[in-house]
């Protein structure tokens, strides 16, 4: 169980205020929290396998399909600056 000691030094952690009041409703909610923690922990789930979530949610995108332009010339000429059949970028890495 939680006590109001405990709650004040998350407070202060996080750096939140809190009056009187605040720290008992919170007392008691963070209670509330960690013994459902507790009943979840006395669960057997050997045999369950790990989720990221509770329903099956599938992608509804479509699936890419590469295909070559047929204007490449096109895109290299769009380009602000080109060396050969390539783009040309600002060098980013440092020499280190």
């Amino acid at each position: 169980m939680i006590d109001s000691e405990q709650v004040r030094k998350v407070a202060n952690l996080a750096r939140l205020e809190l009056t009187a009041d605040e720290e008992a409703q919170f007392t008691t909610q963070l209670g509330g929290i960690l013994d459902y923690i507790e009943q979840l922990n006395q669960l057997d789930v050997t045999n369950v396998a790990p989720t990221t979530r509770a329903i099956d949610v599938s992608n509804v995108t479509r699936e890419d399909i590469l295909q070559p332009y047929p204007e490449r010339e096109a895109i290299l000429n769009s380009a602000p600056q080109q060396e050969g059949d390539f783009f040309r970028v600002p060098k980013i890495l440092n020499a280190d």
